[in-house]
Protein backbone atom coordinates (compact mmCIF):
# COMPACT_ATOMS: atom_id res chain seq x y z
CA UNK A 1 0.00 0.00 0.00
CA UNK A 2 1.34 3.01 -1.30
CA UNK A 3 2.32 5.70 1.74
CA UNK A 4 0.85 8.84 -0.54
CA UNK A 5 -2.31 10.01 1.30
CA UNK A 6 -4.91 11.66 -1.44
CA UNK A 7 -5.57 15.27 -0.95
CA UNK A 8 -8.37 16.79 0.52
CA UNK A 9 -10.87 18.67 -0.99
CA UNK A 10 -10.16 22.34 -1.53
CA UNK A 11 -13.61 23.03 -0.52
CA UNK A 12 -15.38 22.19 2.78
CA UNK A 13 -15.65 18.31 2.68
CA UNK A 14 -19.02 17.35 3.69
CA UNK A 15 -19.91 16.26 7.42
CA UNK A 16 -20.05 12.54 8.54
CA UNK A 17 -23.26 11.94 9.91
CA UNK A 18 -23.41 11.75 13.76
CA UNK A 19 -25.24 8.69 15.20
CA UNK A 20 -27.75 9.45 17.73
CA UNK A 21 -26.95 8.11 21.40
CA UNK A 22 -28.96 5.18 21.22
CA UNK A 23 -27.16 4.37 18.03
CA UNK A 24 -23.38 5.16 19.10
CA UNK A 25 -23.89 2.88 21.86
CA UNK A 26 -25.12 -0.08 19.78
CA UNK A 27 -21.68 0.53 17.66
CA UNK A 28 -19.69 0.67 20.71
CA UNK A 29 -21.20 -1.84 22.17
CA UNK A 30 -21.13 -4.33 19.43
CA UNK A 31 -17.47 -3.48 18.47
CA UNK A 32 -16.46 -3.81 22.56
CA UNK A 33 -17.85 -7.61 22.71
CA UNK A 34 -15.91 -8.29 19.12
CA UNK A 35 -12.46 -6.95 20.92
CA UNK A 36 -13.27 -8.84 24.27
CA UNK A 37 -14.21 -11.91 22.21
CA UNK A 38 -11.34 -11.91 19.51
CA UNK A 39 -8.53 -9.38 20.91
CA UNK A 40 -8.46 -10.42 24.33
CA UNK A 41 -7.54 -13.84 24.50
CA UNK A 42 -5.03 -13.01 21.67
CA UNK A 43 -3.16 -10.69 23.92
CA UNK A 44 -3.26 -12.41 27.33
CA UNK A 45 -1.50 -15.29 24.97
CA UNK A 46 0.98 -13.26 23.57
CA UNK A 47 1.87 -11.89 26.33
CA UNK A 48 1.59 -15.08 28.67
CA UNK A 49 -0.60 -13.79 31.59
CA UNK A 50 -3.58 -16.33 33.05
CA UNK A 51 -4.90 -13.73 34.88
CA UNK A 52 -5.74 -10.14 34.90
CA UNK A 53 -7.36 -8.03 37.72
CA UNK A 54 -8.76 -4.58 37.55
CA UNK A 55 -9.66 -2.91 40.22
CA UNK A 56 -10.74 0.49 40.72
CA UNK A 57 -13.37 2.93 42.56
CA UNK A 58 -16.54 4.91 41.30
CA UNK A 59 -15.26 8.08 39.76
CA UNK A 60 -12.07 6.74 39.98
CA UNK A 61 -11.37 4.62 37.11
CA UNK A 62 -8.93 2.65 35.80
CA UNK A 63 -7.80 3.73 32.36
CA UNK A 64 -8.22 0.33 31.10
CA UNK A 65 -11.60 -0.07 33.08
CA UNK A 66 -13.29 2.27 30.99
CA UNK A 67 -12.11 0.56 27.75
CA UNK A 68 -13.58 -2.61 28.94
CA UNK A 69 -16.85 -1.72 30.24
CA UNK A 70 -20.25 -0.55 27.92
CA UNK A 71 -21.51 2.73 26.24
CA UNK A 72 -24.02 2.77 28.39
CA UNK A 73 -22.44 1.77 32.01
CA UNK A 74 -22.84 2.82 35.39
CA UNK A 75 -20.09 1.41 37.28
CA UNK A 76 -20.63 2.11 41.32
CA UNK A 77 -18.39 1.99 44.38
CA UNK A 78 -16.03 -0.21 44.69
CA UNK A 79 -14.95 -2.53 40.65
CA UNK A 80 -13.50 -5.85 40.57
CA UNK A 81 -13.13 -7.61 37.26
CA UNK A 82 -11.10 -10.23 36.36
CA UNK A 83 -9.98 -11.89 33.12
CA UNK A 84 -9.33 -15.77 33.14
CA UNK A 85 -7.64 -17.50 30.63
CA UNK A 86 -8.21 -20.86 30.09
CA UNK A 87 -6.64 -24.02 28.51
CA UNK A 88 -8.50 -23.61 24.96
CA UNK A 89 -7.49 -20.13 24.80
CA UNK A 90 -11.05 -18.89 25.33
CA UNK A 91 -10.91 -16.11 28.54
CA UNK A 92 -14.13 -16.02 31.44
CA UNK A 93 -14.77 -12.49 31.97
CA UNK A 94 -16.24 -12.41 35.74
CA UNK A 95 -17.62 -9.33 37.22
CA UNK A 96 -17.39 -9.10 41.19
CA UNK A 97 -18.87 -5.63 41.39
CA UNK A 98 -22.50 -4.11 41.45
CA UNK A 99 -21.82 -2.61 38.10
CA UNK A 100 -24.04 -4.06 35.08
CA UNK A 101 -21.81 -5.31 32.46
CA UNK A 102 -24.51 -6.93 30.35
CA UNK A 103 -23.87 -10.36 29.04
CA UNK A 104 -20.17 -9.38 28.41
CA UNK A 105 -19.10 -10.52 31.52
CA UNK A 106 -20.02 -12.97 33.87
CA UNK A 107 -21.87 -11.90 37.01
CA UNK A 108 -20.00 -13.60 40.33
CA UNK A 109 -21.02 -11.20 42.99
CA UNK A 110 -24.12 -9.25 44.17
CA UNK A 111 -25.28 -7.84 47.21
CA UNK A 112 -27.06 -11.13 48.53
CA UNK A 113 -23.76 -13.22 48.24
CA UNK A 114 -22.63 -14.74 51.56
CA UNK A 115 -19.08 -13.08 51.20
CA UNK A 116 -17.66 -9.65 49.91
CA UNK A 117 -16.18 -8.57 46.89
CA UNK A 118 -12.59 -9.81 48.08
CA UNK A 119 -13.45 -12.92 49.46
CA UNK A 120 -15.49 -13.69 46.18
CA UNK A 121 -12.39 -12.84 43.82
CA UNK A 122 -9.82 -14.76 46.32
CA UNK A 123 -12.30 -17.68 46.30
CA UNK A 124 -12.19 -17.59 42.38
CA UNK A 125 -8.39 -17.55 41.95
CA UNK A 126 -7.74 -20.41 44.87
CA UNK A 127 -9.92 -22.67 42.12
CA UNK A 128 -8.02 -21.84 38.58
CA UNK A 129 -4.74 -21.41 40.94
CA UNK A 130 -3.33 -18.72 38.69
CA UNK A 131 0.64 -18.20 37.25
CA UNK A 132 0.93 -15.23 36.68
CA UNK A 133 -1.21 -12.61 37.88
CA UNK A 134 -1.58 -9.23 35.69
CA UNK A 135 -2.17 -5.45 37.95
CA UNK A 136 -2.22 -2.49 36.20
CA UNK A 137 1.08 -0.46 37.35
CA UNK A 138 3.39 0.81 35.73
CA UNK A 139 6.20 3.63 35.64
CA UNK A 140 6.46 3.53 32.15
CA UNK A 141 3.00 4.03 31.00
CA UNK A 142 0.15 6.27 32.78
CA UNK A 143 -2.57 3.96 30.78
CA UNK A 144 -1.28 0.79 32.49
CA UNK A 145 -1.05 2.63 36.09
CA UNK A 146 -4.75 2.64 37.65
CA UNK A 147 -4.48 0.43 40.65
CA UNK A 148 -4.17 3.03 43.26
CA UNK A 149 -1.82 2.74 46.52
CA UNK A 150 -4.53 1.92 48.77
CA UNK A 151 -6.28 -0.38 46.60
CA UNK A 152 -3.05 -2.47 45.54
CA UNK A 153 -2.51 -2.57 49.73
CA UNK A 154 -6.72 -4.32 49.98
CA UNK A 155 -5.78 -6.79 46.83
CA UNK A 156 -2.70 -7.91 48.85
CA UNK A 157 -4.02 -8.06 52.04
CA UNK A 158 -6.99 -10.12 50.64
CA UNK A 159 -5.22 -12.49 48.23
CA UNK A 160 -2.36 -13.15 51.01
CA UNK A 161 1.39 -13.96 50.18
CA UNK A 162 1.34 -17.24 48.13
CA UNK A 163 -1.39 -15.85 45.63
CA UNK A 164 0.08 -11.79 45.72
CA UNK A 165 3.35 -13.13 44.92
CA UNK A 166 1.72 -14.32 41.69
CA UNK A 167 1.36 -10.50 40.91
CA UNK A 168 3.17 -8.46 38.63
CA UNK A 169 2.93 -5.72 36.61
CA UNK A 170 0.42 -6.26 33.27
CA UNK A 171 1.89 -3.09 31.34
CA UNK A 172 2.78 -4.86 27.96
CA UNK A 173 -1.04 -6.28 28.12
CA UNK A 174 -2.73 -3.21 28.79
CA UNK A 175 -0.58 -1.10 25.94
CA UNK A 176 -1.43 -4.28 23.50
CA UNK A 177 -5.15 -3.99 24.77
CA UNK A 178 -5.56 -0.60 24.25
CA UNK A 179 -3.14 0.44 21.03
CA UNK A 180 -4.69 -2.27 18.93
CA UNK A 181 -7.01 -1.58 16.83
CA UNK A 182 -9.43 -4.76 15.18
CA UNK A 183 -10.67 -3.91 11.68
CA UNK A 184 -14.18 -3.42 12.52
CA UNK A 185 -12.98 -0.51 14.48
CA UNK A 186 -10.83 1.45 11.65
CA UNK A 187 -14.22 2.81 9.74
CA UNK A 188 -16.08 3.90 12.33
CA UNK A 189 -12.63 6.09 13.57
CA UNK A 190 -12.18 7.27 10.19
CA UNK A 191 -15.51 8.74 10.55
CA UNK A 192 -14.19 10.93 13.56
CA UNK A 193 -11.17 11.84 11.76
CA UNK A 194 -13.09 13.30 8.47
CA UNK A 195 -15.36 14.89 11.32
CA UNK A 196 -12.68 16.53 12.28
CA UNK A 197 -11.45 17.55 9.11
CA UNK A 198 -14.89 18.88 8.31
CA UNK A 199 -14.99 21.01 11.09
CA UNK A 200 -11.61 22.45 10.46
CA UNK A 201 -12.58 23.22 7.09
CA UNK A 202 -15.62 24.78 8.14
CA UNK A 203 -13.51 26.90 11.01
CA UNK A 204 -11.11 28.05 7.98
CA UNK A 205 -13.64 29.56 6.10
CA UNK A 206 -14.88 32.92 4.76
CA UNK A 207 -17.89 32.40 6.61
CA UNK A 208 -16.01 32.30 10.01
CA UNK A 209 -13.27 34.72 9.18
CA UNK A 210 -13.23 38.01 8.69
CA UNK A 211 -9.52 39.63 8.21
CA UNK A 212 -9.11 42.58 10.70
CA UNK A 213 -11.99 41.22 12.88
CA UNK A 214 -12.13 38.13 13.51
CA UNK A 215 -9.45 36.73 16.48
CA UNK A 216 -7.40 33.39 17.22
CA UNK A 217 -9.59 33.47 20.40
CA UNK A 218 -12.37 33.59 18.16
CA UNK A 219 -11.54 30.62 16.10
CA UNK A 220 -10.85 28.71 19.70
CA UNK A 221 -14.53 29.39 20.33
CA UNK A 222 -15.98 28.87 17.09
CA UNK A 223 -13.88 25.03 16.95
CA UNK A 224 -15.65 24.05 20.63
CA UNK A 225 -18.82 25.43 20.05
CA UNK A 226 -19.37 23.43 16.75
CA UNK A 227 -18.09 20.24 19.12
CA UNK A 228 -20.89 20.91 21.57
CA UNK A 229 -24.04 21.97 18.70
CA UNK A 230 -23.17 18.49 17.68
CA UNK A 231 -23.24 16.56 20.99
CA UNK A 232 -19.45 15.59 21.18
CA UNK A 233 -16.85 17.35 23.00
CA UNK A 234 -12.44 17.99 22.31
CA UNK A 235 -9.85 15.57 23.06
CA UNK A 236 -8.37 18.83 24.35
CA UNK A 237 -8.34 22.48 24.31
CA UNK A 238 -8.91 24.09 20.56
CA UNK A 239 -5.65 25.73 19.59
CA UNK A 240 -4.48 28.47 17.16
CA UNK A 241 -2.32 30.83 16.62
CA UNK A 242 -0.78 33.12 13.05
CA UNK A 243 2.31 33.83 12.04
CA UNK A 244 3.24 36.75 9.35
CA UNK A 245 6.26 38.57 8.06
CA UNK A 246 8.27 40.47 10.11
CA UNK A 247 7.31 43.50 7.59
CA UNK A 248 3.79 42.87 8.57
CA UNK A 249 4.74 42.40 12.00
CA UNK A 250 6.06 46.64 11.99
CA UNK A 251 2.32 47.22 11.66
CA UNK A 252 0.49 44.48 12.92
CA UNK A 253 1.59 43.15 16.77
CA UNK A 254 0.97 39.09 16.69
CA UNK A 255 -0.05 39.43 19.77
CA UNK A 256 -3.54 41.12 19.58
CA UNK A 257 -4.41 37.82 18.21
CA UNK A 258 -6.11 39.75 15.06
CA UNK A 259 -5.94 37.82 12.36
CA UNK A 260 -5.00 40.18 8.79
CA UNK A 261 -4.23 39.53 5.39
CA UNK A 262 -1.16 37.60 4.88
CA UNK A 263 -1.09 35.91 7.53
CA UNK A 264 -0.17 31.94 8.04
CA UNK A 265 -2.77 30.47 10.43
CA UNK A 266 -2.32 26.98 12.26
CA UNK A 267 -4.71 25.11 13.85
CA UNK A 268 -4.17 21.55 16.67
CA UNK A 269 -7.47 20.49 17.56
CA UNK A 270 -9.40 16.81 18.35
CA UNK A 271 -12.52 15.56 19.25
CA UNK A 272 -13.93 12.12 20.54
CA UNK A 273 -16.65 10.80 18.58
CA UNK A 274 -17.45 7.44 20.15
CA UNK A 275 -14.52 6.82 22.10
CA UNK A 276 -12.07 7.45 19.85
CA UNK A 277 -9.53 10.24 19.84
CA UNK A 278 -8.73 12.44 16.93
CA UNK A 279 -5.91 15.08 17.00
CA UNK A 280 -4.89 17.04 14.09
CA UNK A 281 -2.95 20.58 13.18
CA UNK A 282 -3.75 22.09 9.57
CA UNK A 283 -2.72 25.25 8.00
CA UNK A 284 -4.48 28.34 6.77
CA UNK A 285 -3.12 31.18 4.66
CA UNK A 286 -5.42 34.58 4.62
CA UNK A 287 -5.43 35.98 0.76
CA UNK A 288 -4.09 39.36 0.10
CA UNK A 289 -6.22 41.54 -2.74
CA UNK A 290 -5.55 40.61 -5.87
CA UNK A 291 -4.01 37.27 -4.54
CA UNK A 292 -5.26 33.97 -5.67
CA UNK A 293 -2.93 31.59 -3.95
CA UNK A 294 0.00 31.77 -1.22
CA UNK A 295 2.88 32.61 -1.71
CA UNK A 296 5.25 29.99 -2.79
CA UNK A 297 7.64 30.02 -0.18
CA UNK A 298 4.63 28.99 2.20
CA UNK A 299 3.27 26.62 -0.63
CA UNK A 300 6.97 24.76 -0.54
CA UNK A 301 7.21 24.83 2.97
CA UNK A 302 3.62 22.36 2.95
CA UNK A 303 5.32 20.63 0.08
CA UNK A 304 8.10 19.55 2.15
CA UNK A 305 6.35 18.85 5.26
CA UNK A 306 4.25 16.75 3.05
CA UNK A 307 7.63 14.76 2.26
CA UNK A 308 8.18 14.39 5.58
CA UNK A 309 5.07 12.58 5.96
CA UNK A 310 6.25 9.97 3.57
CA UNK A 311 9.47 9.51 5.16
CA UNK A 312 8.02 9.08 8.49
CA UNK A 313 5.56 6.45 6.89
CA UNK A 314 7.86 5.15 5.19
CA UNK A 315 10.12 3.61 8.11
CA UNK A 316 7.51 2.17 10.25
CA UNK A 317 8.61 -1.08 11.07
CA UNK A 318 7.15 -4.09 13.28
CA UNK A 319 9.38 -4.23 16.39
CA UNK A 320 11.38 -1.22 16.15
CA UNK A 321 11.63 1.73 18.91
CA UNK A 322 9.71 4.89 18.98
CA UNK A 323 13.34 6.21 18.83
CA UNK A 324 14.72 4.32 16.25
CA UNK A 325 12.05 5.38 14.31
CA UNK A 326 12.58 9.28 15.15
CA UNK A 327 16.35 8.86 14.47
CA UNK A 328 16.16 7.10 11.18
CA UNK A 329 13.48 9.48 9.47
CA UNK A 330 15.47 12.38 10.53
CA UNK A 331 18.45 11.05 8.95
CA UNK A 332 16.57 10.49 6.07
CA UNK A 333 14.93 13.73 6.25
CA UNK A 334 18.10 15.95 6.05
CA UNK A 335 19.82 13.52 3.50
CA UNK A 336 16.61 14.68 1.30
CA UNK A 337 17.42 18.47 2.13
CA UNK A 338 14.26 19.24 4.10
CA UNK A 339 14.88 22.71 6.14
CA UNK A 340 14.85 21.87 9.65
CA UNK A 341 13.02 18.70 10.15
CA UNK A 342 11.15 17.88 13.12
CA UNK A 343 9.12 14.92 14.75
CA UNK A 344 7.47 14.67 17.88
CA UNK A 345 4.50 12.29 16.87
CA UNK A 346 2.43 9.91 19.77
CA UNK A 347 -0.03 6.91 19.37
CA UNK A 348 -3.47 8.43 19.65
CA UNK A 349 -6.77 6.32 19.58
CA UNK A 350 -8.55 5.85 23.11
CA UNK A 351 -6.53 8.69 24.79
CA UNK A 352 -4.45 11.57 23.36
CA UNK A 353 -1.11 10.47 24.09
CA UNK A 354 -0.54 6.77 24.91
CA UNK A 355 0.08 3.42 24.98
CA UNK A 356 2.18 3.15 22.30
CA UNK A 357 5.78 4.31 21.17
CA UNK A 358 6.70 8.08 21.52
CA UNK A 359 8.34 9.48 18.43
CA UNK A 360 10.14 12.49 19.58
CA UNK A 361 9.29 15.52 21.44
CA UNK A 362 9.44 19.49 20.50
CA UNK A 363 12.22 19.75 22.55
CA UNK A 364 13.91 16.29 22.28
CA UNK A 365 14.77 14.94 18.96
CA UNK A 366 17.16 12.31 19.48
CA UNK A 367 16.29 9.99 22.72
CA UNK A 368 12.93 10.43 24.42
CA UNK A 369 13.83 7.79 26.99
CA UNK A 370 11.73 5.06 28.25
CA UNK A 371 8.35 6.23 26.49
CA UNK A 372 10.73 6.02 23.40
CA UNK A 373 11.74 2.50 23.75
CA UNK A 374 8.15 1.16 23.18
CA UNK A 375 8.08 -1.57 20.55
CA UNK A 376 6.16 -0.67 17.43
CA UNK A 377 3.19 -3.25 16.47
CA UNK A 378 0.59 -4.00 13.81
CA UNK A 379 -2.89 -2.63 13.85
CA UNK A 380 -1.90 0.32 15.80
CA UNK A 381 -3.22 4.49 15.53
CA UNK A 382 -0.85 7.44 15.81
CA UNK A 383 -0.97 11.07 15.09
CA UNK A 384 1.83 12.05 12.41
CA UNK A 385 3.16 15.65 14.24
CA UNK A 386 6.06 16.51 12.62
CA UNK A 387 6.93 19.44 10.64
CA UNK A 388 9.75 22.13 8.96
CA UNK A 389 11.06 25.66 9.07
CA UNK A 390 11.04 26.79 5.50
CA UNK A 391 12.92 30.12 4.41
CA UNK A 392 9.75 31.75 2.60
CA UNK A 393 11.62 34.01 -0.12
CA UNK A 394 8.49 36.43 0.24
CA UNK A 395 8.88 36.96 3.88
CA UNK A 396 12.68 38.04 3.03
CA UNK A 397 13.84 34.74 3.80
CA UNK A 398 11.93 34.81 7.18
CA UNK A 399 11.79 31.04 8.59
CA UNK A 400 8.11 29.64 8.87
CA UNK A 401 6.87 26.81 10.58
CA UNK A 402 5.07 24.74 9.16
CA UNK A 403 3.35 21.82 11.37
CA UNK A 404 1.30 19.49 10.51
CA UNK A 405 -0.46 16.45 11.79
CA UNK A 406 -2.54 13.54 10.49
CA UNK A 407 -3.81 10.29 12.30
CA UNK A 408 -2.64 7.36 10.80
CA UNK A 409 -2.83 3.69 11.11
CA UNK A 410 0.03 1.16 10.67
CA UNK A 411 -1.18 -2.16 9.50
CA UNK A 412 1.47 -4.95 7.83
CA UNK A 413 0.91 -3.32 3.98
CA UNK A 414 2.03 0.11 5.89
CA UNK A 415 1.15 3.48 7.67
CA UNK A 416 -1.35 5.08 5.95
CA UNK A 417 -3.91 8.35 6.91
CA UNK A 418 -7.12 7.62 8.17
CA UNK A 419 -8.92 10.03 5.87
CA UNK A 420 -6.08 11.76 3.77
CA UNK A 421 -3.95 14.86 4.79
CA UNK A 422 -3.70 18.76 3.93
CA UNK A 423 -1.85 18.96 0.47
CA UNK A 424 -2.89 22.29 -0.22
CA UNK A 425 -2.84 25.01 2.11
CA UNK A 426 -7.06 26.16 3.34
CA UNK A 427 -7.43 29.89 1.59
CA UNK A 428 -9.25 32.93 2.96
CA UNK A 429 -10.26 35.00 0.80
Amino acid sequence: MSTHAPELPRSIPSCPRILPVREQARVVNDLLRLRLDRLLPQVMQETGFDTWIIVCNEDNHDPVFNAMIPFDTWAPILQIIAFCLNPDGTVDRLNISLTNLKDMYQRKWDLNAADDQWTTLVKILRDRRPKRIGINQSDVIWAADGLTATLKERLVAALGPKLSARMESAEKLCVRWLETFIEEELPVYEQAVRLTHHIIAETFSTSVITPGVTTTTDLRWFFWQSLADRGLTYSFTPFFDVQRSDEMKKRFDPADGVIRQGDLIHCDVGLIYMRFITDLQENAYVLRTGESDAPQGLRDALSQTNRLQDIFMGEFRQGLTGNQILNTALAKAREAGLSNPRIYSHSVGRFLHEPGPLIGLPWEQNDTGARGEVNLDYDTCFTMELGVRHPVQEWGGQLVSMSCEQDIVFRRDGATCLDGRQTRLHLIG
